[in-house]
């Protein structure tokens, strides 16, 4: 027997022991069987190994052969991934369908991008120089919508001393040959190979300062994300979690998008993956598959597989993110990558901790959010990780080990709610149960480009929701009309709030995506009409009077009637209530 080469012992599911395993590396990649499944090393205690296999393993025999590869699980990263789709252990499952078409057939090996394509190669670098690692040698486009900027792989630098002319070349062509202070040749390629489960190195991470901009209101004015930063979207089964991540894909200003399905139902991965190639992205005019990477690791994949499903989706994002682009990247479930460690570990034989997952999953949580940030890449361009997580606790409660752990280690926290849900309010985030916590962090950019009081507007209708919400439990008890009239009309208010401004409509062409001078000038509108009622109430006008119909349904139609465009309408209406309350004042105080 070679020396890196076991026999199987043990199958059970995805985990499969070894003996004859003392020469194997912990979380070096293997080969299992006749049908040469892939695997990957999780323990080796003396000469026994302990795998998780990343394939059916049904069919497996006790002494069949276990091959070692001497690497860890590793991405073949290069032109090609854009608008590609793959399986959690990032294999094209374009190309799979075309040699399977029903189902991914056992022992492919690991596939990845194409390597017989070729790609319109223009060299920046000459014969003599010296670079770096993370340095740009070379451009090739992609899509319309990204150049793939050609990185010197981290680790690699020095003197060039040969170099390709510009011109078309596949994957395995070598482009440069960089001779090191040790006088050691490095050829470099189109693509780098980078094990999935380290981060990639950066220069520095910087402070966050600039949002996310989402053109979604509860989002942009009261909830902000940040670039570089992270937020988890808890909720029940039919609570909108899916759906408000194609709006953050499809709105969101980041330049590429990575959209991870991680053991979600296979019909709803299936309308992502038929409705994604046909969204048009806004800002460009094209498809948005030009700037996105689709993972889909579906409910009835193999567990490991999804396990690894998001360590390959941050990767590719990080090697995007060494470019210098913004990526944002879309979770959906984290819930679902939980419940296949918590499998895992129960085929292990671990000792359970809370609700039966392992005890290590806070650490792997934390060890998933840390990787985003905001950061100067090792060329020296800005560009940021922004990690969106779904999370799916069962029956919605929140206090489950999953959205508890994921709370400790996100910075923006957006709590789906059913009641709001089936109430056709979307998106159905609760404004009383979320929190952000860039608001510090971001108040000097608002104050910069949205305007100098946008924070402290957030913070009054804060107030006033949460006024609401006390005086509602009043109202249930013993009805409206025993409230003052100021408390009545900040139930008004924050109808007005919530239905005209925190509801937004998907499917209409101007409330689907609202730019943020728009949503800043509409909750400055609505502020307006308080301050202005407010006033006519403390001067003893009853609420009657000061209910105006006609504007209070104005205020709610308002995202609908005034173009994104053309904010000329939103200043009518601010003339229409000072007009309204003027004549109501004069009229009543003389």
């Amino acid at each position: 027997m070679s020396v890196n080469e076991g026999r199987i012992t043990y199958v059970n599911g995805p985990v499969v022991k070894g003996k004859g395993m003392s020469s194997f590396k912990l979380r070096e990649m293997v080969l299992v069987g006749k049908h040469k499944l892939i695997g990957e090393v999780i323990s080796v205690v003396d000469d026994k190994g302990t795998l998780q296999v990343y394939e059916e393993t049904e069919g497996l025999e006790l002494n069949e052969i276990i091959q070692g590869l001497n690497e860890p699980l590793s991405l073949k990263l290069g032109p090609g991934l854009i608008g590609n789709i793959f399986d959690g252990i990032g294999r094209p499952l374009v190309e799979i369908d075309n040699m399977s078409s029903d189902f991914i057939p056992e022992g492919i090996g690991l596939l990845s991008i194409n390597f017989e394509k070729k790609w319109e190669v223009d060299i920046l670098v000459k014969e003599g120089q010296t670079l770096e690692a993370g340095q740009v040698f070379g451009l090739t486009e992609e899509t319309s919508l990204v150049v793939n900027k050609l990185l010197v792989p981290p680790g690699t630098g020095g003197k060039v001393v040969f170099v390709e002319s510009n011109g078309r070349y596949s994957m395995d062509t070598v482009l440069l040959k960089i001779e090191d202070r040790k006088g050691k040749i490095h050829e470099i390629k189109m693509f780098q190979n980078w094990p999935v489960r380290v981060k990639r190195p950066v220069k520095e991470r910087l402070k966050i300062s600039k949002p996310l901009v989402t053109g979604q209101r509860i989002l942009d004015m009261f909830f902000p994300i940040a670039k570089g930063g992270t937020a988890a979207i808890p909720g029940g089964f039919g609570t909108g979690k899916t759906m408000t991540q194609h709006q953050l894909a499809k709105w969101s200003d980041a330049d590429i998008i990575v959209y991870i399905g991680c053991g979600e139902r296979g019909n709803e991965m299936t309308d992502v993956l038929e409705e994604f190639p046909k969204l048009i992205d806004p800002k460009s005019g094209k498809p948005i598959m030009e700037r996105t990477i689709l993972i889909a690791n579906t409910s009835n994949m193999p567990v490991a597989a999804r396990e690894a499903s998001i360590y390959t989706g941050i990767t590719m994002a990080e090697y995007y993110r060494d470019m210098g682009y913004h990526v944002a990247i879309m979770a959906d479930s984290t819930s679902r990558w939980a419940e296949a460690l918590r499998e895992i570990s129960g085929r292990l034989e671990e000792m359970p901790a809370e609700e039966g997952y392992p005890a290590y999953l806070p650490s792997r949580l934390a060890e998933f959010y840390e990787r985003a940030g905001y950061v100067n890449t090792l060329q020296g361009k800005e560009g940021s990780v922004t990690i969106i997580g779904a999370v799916s606790p069962a029956g919605g409660d929140f206090s489950e080990p999953v959205t508890e752990n994921t709370k400790r280690y996100v910075n923006a926290f957006l709590a789906l709610d059913k009641k709001l849900a089936y109430a056709r309010h979307y998106p159905s985030i609760n404004w009383l149960n979320s929190y952000s916590g860039y608001i510090k962090m971001l108040e000097e950019w608002y104050e910069k480009n949205v305007g100098p009081d946008a924070i402290e507007l957030r913070s009054n209708m804060m107030k006033l929701l949460q006024e609401e919400s006390k005086l509602l439990d009043i109202v249930q008890l013993v009805g409206e009309d025993v409230l003052p009239d100021s408390q009545r009309l900040t139930l008004e208010i924050s109808r007005i709030l919530k239905v005209g401004y925190l509801q937004q409509n998907a499917f209409h062409k101007d409330d689907t995506y609202v730019p943020i001078n728009k949503q800043y000038e509409m909750l400055k509108l609505i502020n307006h009409l308080n301050n202005k009622a407010m006033e006519c109430v403390k001067s003893g006008i009853p609420i009657s009077k000061i209910k105006d119909a006609d504007i209070f349904d104005s205020m709610i139609r308002m995202k609908y009637n005034i173009p994104n465009d053309d904010l000329s309408g939103i200043k009518e209406l601010k003339t229409r209530i000072d007009d309204f309350y003027e004549t109501l004042m004069s009229k009543y105080t003389g």
